[in-house]
């Protein structure tokens, strides 16, 4: 499903929904002038077409004890052979990292971190991201502060 194929009804479904995926059906109807049924159905056509991939609680990481976040360039040897099913294969198990990207520029990679201090995200580099043969170099920048952090989508 296509941004261009979800009607106004259904792109004002998902910002309500993203502010707030607790709503009731009949909560959601009213914010967004619909009946419940329609919306019901609304909102299962957009989880089965994968729109909707889930619900999740966002947790303050600094009250988990998770202070240091950390946006790191990862770049890789080129004729390394196998080196980015590696990267990526590593990548998918540590749940130190939330977000990967394949970028362009000089780097590969830039993946974000999160670690109690700097002492566990440099056990980190040293234990799993070093350890993997294709990591040529790793160019680390510590978020002094977040300025804005939003997982809304702008769709409406």
């Amino acid at each position: 499903m296509e941004m261009n194929e979800l009607d106004r009804a259904s792109l004002q479904i998902l910002e309500v929904l993203q502010a707030d995926a607790r709503l009731s059906t009949q909560a959601l109807a009213e914010r967004v002038g619909l009946s419940a049924t329609p919306v019901w159905r609304r909102v299962k056509e957009l989880e089965e077409r994968g729109v909707i991939r889930g619900q999740v609680v966002l947790v303050d990481r600094e009250k988990v004890g998770l202070s240091i976040l950390v946006l790191a360039q990862v770049s890789l040897v080129r004729h390394s052979e196998g080196a980015v099913e590696q990267f990526e294969q590593l990548v998918g198990t540590r749940r130190e990292i939330i977000e990967c990207h394949a970028i362009t520029g000089d780097s590969d990679y830039v993946i974000k971190v999160v670690a109690a201090d700097m002492k566990a995200y440099d056990q980190f580099l040293q234990q799993h991201i070093f350890k993997v043969p294709g990591v040529a170099s790793v160019r680390s920048n510590v978020v002094l502060r977040e300025v804005k952090y939003e997982t809304a989508l702008p769709v409406a």
